[in-house]
């Protein structure tokens, strides 16, 4: 097959800066994407077939390209490439590093992050769809298939930012990605906004978690012809949630639809609650869906509840509204009852504190950040029987104890984990339990 570019061949950005190509990394429906050498550094090329090189596509990349991304989680546009004869043209962006996979290789079992890892997707997907909305930009087409992440780490990096336009502006023909689509938008009575944006947000949030669609149950597998009009059926004119809790006609289908089954069963309330809300309300009032800064907490809050079987070494989470019919909780992997662990409250909500576990700038009153923690659980160096909540910032803490008694918590020492121990940091109080 000829490709439209060849290695080594010199091309020029807009800006004036030279641009080499390099291995051909994949191709679309709209072009070919180029690993290129630019200025001694790696980047990806996309370069547009003939058709898909209109006014209005550049329009938009130039728009881009002035603008700048949102996070550098994107994946944004830096400049325009052109060809000799201008009858095409391309756009260089940041190279997706190697270690970051498609979440489609987590359908196919390929890649197998974390529950940890996971909740740290959920929350930087969250936070950079709040940043590019908060810009007034719609990103029109979130779907599996345009997210990667670090499975390791839970780090995303978003791609196919050439189509993301200004909000309420109608440059671009893109509607989303089939089973992606807001309900509105499959019954043709709207376009691409923000709120559509946070439809397709929580349906991409769902298959992670739950390795399922949320609107795929038994009505769906009842299907024998899966056409056009069978879709828009389910996924536009008559959407109902696989969990809607007043409506069990679309339930999972035992043996066919086990990883929506399964799963389910694993998160904790609050988590199930979200999806509830938006996939029973979101989907009749576009008004009611969950707004990122919402998901942030919950996906903070999610990370917060992971907790480890002393059995099987699975991560479970913490469950207050579980635990008020159950008197130990249950791993969810083999069964037994889990040792629940210290945890620390502050203010209303609880963090696990395992021998991992570790506290950071948002839990003590200041911004969202995974950065740099404030405190991690380490154990006693004399007595590996006692664990202590060390002191990773530079300024003291208060330790007060149940008797009264004060000790001052100087950075880089510990403060034992006992139970009702009250730990003063700053202006923020937290409250040991056990």
């Amino acid at each position: 097959m000829l490709h439209a570019l060849q290695k080594d061949q010199l091309l020029y950005t807009g800006s004036g800066r030279t641009c080499q190509i390099g291995s051909l990394l994949g191709s679309g429906g709209q072009g070919e994407v180029y690993e290129v050498q630019m200025e001694g550094q790696p980047y990806a090329l996309k370069w547009y077939y003939p058709e898909q090189a209109t006014r209005e596509q550049r329009q938009i990349l130039e728009d881009l390209v002035n603008r700048g991304a949102p996070t550098p989680r994107f994946l944004w546009p830096i400049d325009i490439v052109n060809s000799l004869d201008r009858t095409t043209f391309g756009y260089v962006m940041p190279l997706r590093e190697s270690r970051f996979c498609g979440i489609v290789d987590m359908m196919r079992r390929k890649a197998e992050p974390s529950f940890r890892a996971l909740a740290t997707a959920g929350y930087e997907l969250a936070d950079s769809y709040h940043q590019l909305h908060a810009r007034r930009l719609c990103y029109r087409d979130i779907s599996f298939g345009n997210v990667f992440l670090d499975p390791r780490t839970g780090e995303v990096r978003i791609c196919d930012n050439d189509n993301v336009s200004i909000a309420g502006a109608d440059h671009s023909g893109v509607l989303g990605t089939p089973r992606f689509m807001a309900p509105e938008i499959v019954r043709g009575e709207a376009r691409p906004t923000p709120e559509t944006d946070l439809f397709s947000l929580a349906v991409l949030l769902f298959y992670m978690f739950m390795m399922h669609h949320p609107l795929e149950g038994r009505r769906e597998a009842e299907i024998r012809c899966f056409d056009l009009p069978a879709m828009n059926k389910l996924y536009g004119f008559e959407p109902i949630f696989i969990w809607h809790p007043a409506n069990d006609s679309n339930r999972p289908v035992p043996g066919l639809q086990d990883n929506a089954r399964v799963f389910w069963e694993v998160y904790p309330e609050f988590f199930k609650q979200a999806f509830t809300r938006v996939f029973t309300q979101g989907i009749q009032t576009p008004a009611l869906r969950i707004q990122e800064s919402e998901w942030r907490k919950i996906f903070v809050e999610l990370r917060d509840s992971i907790m480890y079987c002393g059995h099987c070494g699975a991560e479970n989470f913490y469950d207050a509204e579980r635990l008020k019919t159950l008197q130990k909780p249950l791993c969810w992997a083999c069964k037994k009852n889990i040792l629940t662990p210290p945890r620390i409250r502050i203010g209303s909500s609880f963090v696990m504190l395992n021998h991992d576990s570790r506290l950071y700038p948002h839990h003590l009153g200041d911004t969202f950040n995974f950065g740099y923690p404030v405190a991690e659980v380490e154990r006693h160096p004399q007595d590996p029987s006692i664990w202590g909540l060390k002191n990773l910032t530079q300024l003291p803490w208060t330790m007060v104890k149940q008797d009264g008694s004060q000790l001052e918590v100087p950075a880089g020492r510990r403060a034992v984990l006992g139970y009702g121990t009250r730990l003063q940091f700053g202006s923020v109080e937290g409250e040991i339990r056990v």
